[in-house]
Protein backbone atom coordinates (compact mmCIF):
# COMPACT_ATOMS: atom_id res chain seq x y z
CA UNK A 1 0.00 0.00 0.00
CA UNK A 2 1.19 3.33 -1.03
CA UNK A 3 0.59 6.33 0.96
CA UNK A 4 0.97 9.82 1.14
CA UNK A 5 -0.58 13.50 2.17
CA UNK A 6 -0.61 16.25 0.40
CA UNK A 7 0.90 19.08 1.50
CA UNK A 8 -1.77 21.49 1.23
CA UNK A 9 -4.78 19.92 2.43
CA UNK A 10 -3.07 17.29 4.33
CA UNK A 11 -5.66 14.17 2.65
CA UNK A 12 -3.94 11.39 2.33
CA UNK A 13 -4.31 9.18 -0.83
CA UNK A 14 -3.33 5.20 -0.50
CA UNK A 15 -2.83 2.92 -3.22
CA UNK A 16 -5.24 0.43 -2.29
CA UNK A 17 -5.99 -3.58 -4.41
CA UNK A 18 -9.57 -4.02 -4.77
CA UNK A 19 -10.09 -7.49 -6.95
CA UNK A 20 -6.49 -7.30 -8.08
CA UNK A 21 -6.51 -3.54 -9.09
CA UNK A 22 -5.12 -0.56 -6.99
CA UNK A 23 -7.58 2.42 -6.63
CA UNK A 24 -7.05 5.66 -5.45
CA UNK A 25 -8.46 6.28 -1.72
CA UNK A 26 -10.54 9.37 -1.77
CA UNK A 27 -10.69 9.20 -5.74
CA UNK A 28 -12.86 6.18 -6.13
CA UNK A 29 -14.40 3.98 -4.21
CA UNK A 30 -14.41 0.35 -4.53
CA UNK A 31 -18.27 -0.02 -3.69
CA UNK A 32 -19.07 2.50 -7.17
CA UNK A 33 -16.44 0.67 -8.84
CA UNK A 34 -17.92 -2.96 -8.55
CA UNK A 35 -21.81 -1.23 -9.39
CA UNK A 36 -19.94 -0.37 -12.84
CA UNK A 37 -20.44 -3.66 -14.40
CA UNK A 38 -24.24 -3.49 -13.80
CA UNK A 39 -24.85 0.00 -15.89
CA UNK A 40 -26.97 0.05 -18.53
CA UNK A 41 -25.52 0.90 -21.24
CA UNK A 42 -26.98 2.31 -24.48
CA UNK A 43 -25.87 1.08 -28.33
CA UNK A 44 -24.56 5.10 -28.93
CA UNK A 45 -22.18 5.12 -25.80
CA UNK A 46 -18.78 5.21 -26.43
CA UNK A 47 -15.93 4.16 -23.88
CA UNK A 48 -12.68 5.56 -24.55
CA UNK A 49 -9.98 2.77 -22.79
CA UNK A 50 -6.48 3.21 -22.05
CA UNK A 51 -3.60 2.34 -19.75
CA UNK A 52 -3.05 6.06 -17.71
CA UNK A 53 -0.47 8.03 -19.97
CA UNK A 54 -1.80 6.94 -23.17
CA UNK A 55 -3.33 9.37 -24.96
CA UNK A 56 -6.66 9.99 -22.68
CA UNK A 57 -7.09 13.48 -22.93
CA UNK A 58 -5.93 13.64 -26.56
CA UNK A 59 -9.13 11.65 -27.32
CA UNK A 60 -11.21 13.30 -24.92
CA UNK A 61 -10.14 16.39 -27.03
CA UNK A 62 -10.66 14.54 -30.15
CA UNK A 63 -14.16 13.21 -29.44
CA UNK A 64 -15.26 16.75 -28.09
CA UNK A 65 -14.37 18.88 -31.09
CA UNK A 66 -16.39 15.83 -33.17
CA UNK A 67 -19.47 16.62 -31.23
CA UNK A 68 -18.77 20.25 -32.04
CA UNK A 69 -18.44 19.41 -36.21
CA UNK A 70 -14.43 21.28 -35.54
CA UNK A 71 -15.76 24.30 -34.13
CA UNK A 72 -13.23 24.95 -30.96
CA UNK A 73 -15.63 27.18 -29.56
CA UNK A 74 -18.26 24.80 -29.19
CA UNK A 75 -16.21 23.22 -26.35
CA UNK A 76 -15.14 26.25 -24.38
CA UNK A 77 -17.79 25.70 -22.15
CA UNK A 78 -16.50 23.21 -20.06
CA UNK A 79 -13.46 21.52 -19.86
CA UNK A 80 -12.98 18.37 -21.58
CA UNK A 81 -12.75 16.17 -18.77
CA UNK A 82 -15.82 17.69 -18.20
CA UNK A 83 -17.67 16.81 -21.22
CA UNK A 84 -16.23 13.65 -21.32
CA UNK A 85 -15.87 12.43 -17.66
CA UNK A 86 -14.28 9.72 -15.83
CA UNK A 87 -16.74 6.38 -15.27
CA UNK A 88 -14.40 5.37 -12.16
CA UNK A 89 -14.27 8.85 -10.19
CA UNK A 90 -16.68 8.66 -7.18
CA UNK A 91 -20.43 10.02 -7.94
CA UNK A 92 -19.88 9.51 -11.43
CA UNK A 93 -22.59 6.88 -11.66
CA UNK A 94 -25.53 9.60 -11.49
CA UNK A 95 -24.30 11.72 -13.56
CA UNK A 96 -23.80 8.80 -16.24
CA UNK A 97 -27.36 7.25 -16.28
CA UNK A 98 -29.01 10.74 -16.20
CA UNK A 99 -26.90 12.22 -19.42
CA UNK A 100 -28.43 12.47 -23.13
CA UNK A 101 -27.12 9.86 -25.94
CA UNK A 102 -24.81 10.08 -27.10
CA UNK A 103 -22.88 9.28 -23.39
CA UNK A 104 -19.07 9.93 -24.11
CA UNK A 105 -16.81 8.38 -21.34
CA UNK A 106 -13.58 7.21 -20.65
CA UNK A 107 -11.15 4.98 -18.17
CA UNK A 108 -8.25 3.64 -17.12
CA UNK A 109 -9.79 0.02 -15.97
CA UNK A 110 -9.68 -3.56 -16.79
CA UNK A 111 -11.85 -5.16 -18.52
CA UNK A 112 -13.36 -6.94 -15.64
CA UNK A 113 -14.74 -3.89 -14.15
CA UNK A 114 -17.08 -2.80 -17.11
CA UNK A 115 -20.64 -2.64 -17.76
CA UNK A 116 -21.23 -6.26 -18.79
CA UNK A 117 -23.45 -4.71 -21.77
CA UNK A 118 -20.10 -4.17 -23.73
CA UNK A 119 -19.24 -8.00 -24.05
CA UNK A 120 -22.94 -8.19 -25.93
CA UNK A 121 -21.72 -5.88 -28.74
CA UNK A 122 -23.65 -2.91 -26.99
CA UNK A 123 -21.87 0.85 -27.55
CA UNK A 124 -18.92 1.10 -29.02
CA UNK A 125 -14.99 0.75 -27.56
CA UNK A 126 -11.83 2.67 -28.08
CA UNK A 127 -8.70 1.73 -27.02
CA UNK A 128 -5.32 3.49 -27.28
CA UNK A 129 -1.60 1.89 -26.17
CA UNK A 130 1.17 3.90 -26.53
CA UNK A 131 4.58 1.89 -26.64
CA UNK A 132 5.46 1.28 -22.61
CA UNK A 133 8.60 2.98 -22.47
CA UNK A 134 7.16 6.28 -22.78
CA UNK A 135 4.29 5.60 -20.94
CA UNK A 136 6.74 4.82 -18.00
CA UNK A 137 8.85 8.32 -18.71
CA UNK A 138 5.21 10.07 -18.62
CA UNK A 139 3.67 8.41 -15.93
CA UNK A 140 7.05 9.04 -13.70
CA UNK A 141 6.81 12.97 -14.60
CA UNK A 142 3.44 12.41 -13.47
CA UNK A 143 3.77 11.55 -10.26
CA UNK A 144 5.70 13.99 -9.47
CA UNK A 145 2.97 17.25 -9.52
CA UNK A 146 0.21 15.18 -9.05
CA UNK A 147 -1.19 15.32 -5.53
CA UNK A 148 -3.00 11.95 -5.76
CA UNK A 149 -0.35 9.93 -6.71
CA UNK A 150 2.60 9.12 -4.47
CA UNK A 151 5.90 10.94 -5.40
CA UNK A 152 8.77 8.84 -6.54
CA UNK A 153 12.20 9.05 -4.63
CA UNK A 154 13.82 9.10 -7.94
CA UNK A 155 13.44 7.52 -11.74
CA UNK A 156 14.88 4.19 -10.32
CA UNK A 157 12.23 3.91 -7.72
CA UNK A 158 9.19 4.29 -10.02
CA UNK A 159 11.17 1.95 -12.89
CA UNK A 160 10.89 -0.67 -10.34
CA UNK A 161 7.26 -0.17 -9.30
CA UNK A 162 5.83 0.47 -12.85
CA UNK A 163 7.71 -3.05 -13.66
CA UNK A 164 5.85 -4.75 -10.56
CA UNK A 165 2.52 -2.65 -11.46
CA UNK A 166 2.57 -0.65 -7.92
CA UNK A 167 1.25 2.21 -10.06
CA UNK A 168 -2.94 3.09 -10.86
CA UNK A 169 -3.23 1.06 -13.84
CA UNK A 170 -1.43 -1.98 -12.71
CA UNK A 171 0.60 -4.16 -14.96
CA UNK A 172 0.61 -2.37 -18.29
CA UNK A 173 1.05 -5.60 -20.22
CA UNK A 174 -1.76 -7.14 -18.40
CA UNK A 175 -3.75 -3.99 -19.14
CA UNK A 176 -3.80 -3.77 -22.93
CA UNK A 177 -3.23 -7.60 -23.26
CA UNK A 178 -6.74 -8.04 -21.45
CA UNK A 179 -8.39 -5.70 -23.43
CA UNK A 180 -6.71 -6.91 -26.73
CA UNK A 181 -7.65 -10.62 -26.35
CA UNK A 182 -11.41 -9.59 -25.55
CA UNK A 183 -11.63 -7.24 -29.01
CA UNK A 184 -13.75 -9.65 -30.68
CA UNK A 185 -16.42 -9.79 -27.89
CA UNK A 186 -17.04 -5.96 -28.35
CA UNK A 187 -17.58 -3.14 -31.05
CA UNK A 188 -14.06 -2.62 -30.84
CA UNK A 189 -10.98 0.03 -32.61
CA UNK A 190 -7.76 -0.01 -30.90
CA UNK A 191 -5.43 2.87 -32.25
CA UNK A 192 -2.16 3.95 -30.91
CA UNK A 193 -0.56 7.04 -29.74
CA UNK A 194 2.45 6.76 -31.89
CA UNK A 195 -0.18 6.40 -35.29
CA UNK A 196 -1.96 9.70 -33.63
CA UNK A 197 1.43 11.25 -33.41
CA UNK A 198 2.46 10.29 -36.96
CA UNK A 199 -0.43 10.99 -39.03
CA UNK A 200 -3.65 12.50 -36.82
CA UNK A 201 -5.88 13.04 -39.79
CA UNK A 202 -5.57 9.63 -40.85
CA UNK A 203 -6.46 8.56 -37.13
CA UNK A 204 -9.04 10.96 -36.51
CA UNK A 205 -10.78 9.58 -40.04
CA UNK A 206 -10.41 6.25 -38.75
CA UNK A 207 -12.59 7.27 -35.50
CA UNK A 208 -14.98 8.96 -37.39
CA UNK A 209 -15.24 5.46 -39.64
CA UNK A 210 -15.13 3.16 -36.71
CA UNK A 211 -18.37 5.72 -35.10
CA UNK A 212 -20.18 6.32 -37.90
CA UNK A 213 -19.95 9.60 -38.20
CA UNK A 214 -19.54 12.01 -41.22
CA UNK A 215 -17.75 15.37 -41.53
CA UNK A 216 -17.23 17.58 -44.06
CA UNK A 217 -13.81 18.72 -45.28
CA UNK A 218 -13.85 22.18 -42.73
CA UNK A 219 -15.10 20.49 -40.15
CA UNK A 220 -12.67 17.48 -40.02
CA UNK A 221 -9.76 20.26 -40.66
CA UNK A 222 -10.72 21.69 -37.40
CA UNK A 223 -10.93 18.63 -35.42
CA UNK A 224 -7.31 17.89 -36.62
CA UNK A 225 -6.01 21.38 -36.27
CA UNK A 226 -7.29 21.75 -32.79
CA UNK A 227 -5.91 18.03 -31.35
CA UNK A 228 -2.68 18.92 -32.14
CA UNK A 229 -0.40 19.06 -29.32
CA UNK A 230 0.51 22.48 -29.99
CA UNK A 231 -2.95 23.78 -29.57
CA UNK A 232 -4.11 21.77 -27.13
CA UNK A 233 -0.93 22.62 -24.78
CA UNK A 234 -2.40 26.26 -24.59
CA UNK A 235 -6.10 25.73 -24.47
CA UNK A 236 -6.95 25.46 -20.72
CA UNK A 237 -9.53 23.46 -20.82
CA UNK A 238 -8.16 20.71 -22.28
CA UNK A 239 -4.56 21.32 -21.14
CA UNK A 240 -5.75 20.97 -17.66
CA UNK A 241 -4.77 23.82 -15.96
CA UNK A 242 -7.88 24.03 -14.96
CA UNK A 243 -7.74 21.29 -12.45
CA UNK A 244 -7.73 21.78 -8.93
CA UNK A 245 -4.06 22.08 -6.92
CA UNK A 246 -5.63 19.67 -4.67
CA UNK A 247 -5.36 17.29 -7.59
CA UNK A 248 -2.17 18.47 -9.48
CA UNK A 249 0.50 21.16 -8.10
CA UNK A 250 1.18 22.92 -11.38
CA UNK A 251 3.95 24.36 -9.92
CA UNK A 252 6.11 20.84 -10.18
CA UNK A 253 5.14 20.08 -13.51
CA UNK A 254 2.89 20.29 -16.74
CA UNK A 255 0.17 17.38 -17.79
CA UNK A 256 0.88 18.03 -21.28
CA UNK A 257 4.61 18.10 -21.04
CA UNK A 258 6.22 16.94 -25.11
CA UNK A 259 3.67 14.66 -26.71
CA UNK A 260 6.41 12.80 -28.56
CA UNK A 261 7.72 9.52 -29.15
CA UNK A 262 11.06 7.82 -27.62
CA UNK A 263 11.94 10.14 -24.61
CA UNK A 264 12.35 7.30 -22.72
CA UNK A 265 15.90 7.35 -24.55
CA UNK A 266 16.44 10.39 -22.23
CA UNK A 267 15.92 8.18 -19.08
CA UNK A 268 16.27 4.30 -19.14
CA UNK A 269 20.12 3.32 -18.44
CA UNK A 270 21.22 0.86 -20.92
CA UNK A 271 20.78 -1.94 -18.32
CA UNK A 272 16.84 -0.70 -17.83
CA UNK A 273 16.42 -0.86 -21.28
CA UNK A 274 17.54 -4.84 -21.63
CA UNK A 275 16.20 -5.58 -19.08
CA UNK A 276 12.48 -4.20 -20.06
CA UNK A 277 12.92 -6.00 -23.41
CA UNK A 278 13.58 -8.73 -21.73
CA UNK A 279 10.23 -8.73 -19.81
CA UNK A 280 8.20 -7.04 -23.23
CA UNK A 281 9.49 -10.34 -25.37
CA UNK A 282 8.10 -12.60 -22.51
CA UNK A 283 4.60 -10.76 -21.37
CA UNK A 284 3.78 -10.18 -25.31
CA UNK A 285 5.42 -13.33 -27.07
CA UNK A 286 1.90 -14.14 -27.99
CA UNK A 287 0.32 -10.96 -28.61
CA UNK A 288 0.42 -9.72 -32.33
CA UNK A 289 1.14 -6.32 -30.90
CA UNK A 290 3.94 -3.84 -32.25
CA UNK A 291 5.06 -0.59 -31.33
CA UNK A 292 6.56 2.71 -32.80
CA UNK A 293 9.63 3.08 -30.40
CA UNK A 294 11.08 6.56 -31.70
CA UNK A 295 10.07 8.97 -33.49
CA UNK A 296 12.02 8.34 -36.56
CA UNK A 297 10.72 4.94 -36.59
CA UNK A 298 7.69 3.99 -39.03
CA UNK A 299 4.33 2.50 -37.85
CA UNK A 300 4.34 -1.47 -38.18
CA UNK A 301 2.31 -2.96 -40.60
Amino acid sequence: MLEHTHEDSGQIHKLVPHRGFNLITGIHSPEEVDRIKNWDVRDSDIFVITYPKSGTIWLQQILSLMEAKGDVTGTQDKMTSERIPWIELIGSEEGFVSSPSPRLRVSHLQYKFMPLGLREGKCKVIYVARNPKDVLVSYYHFHNYAAMLETPKDFNDFFEKFMKGQVYGNCWFEHVKTWYSHRNEMDFLYLTYEEMIQDLQSAVEKICTFLGRTLKEAELAGVVKHSMFTDMKRNPQANYTLVSSSLLNHQRGSFMRKGTVGDWKNYFTVAQNQRFDRVYEEKMRDVPLSFVWDIGDTIPA
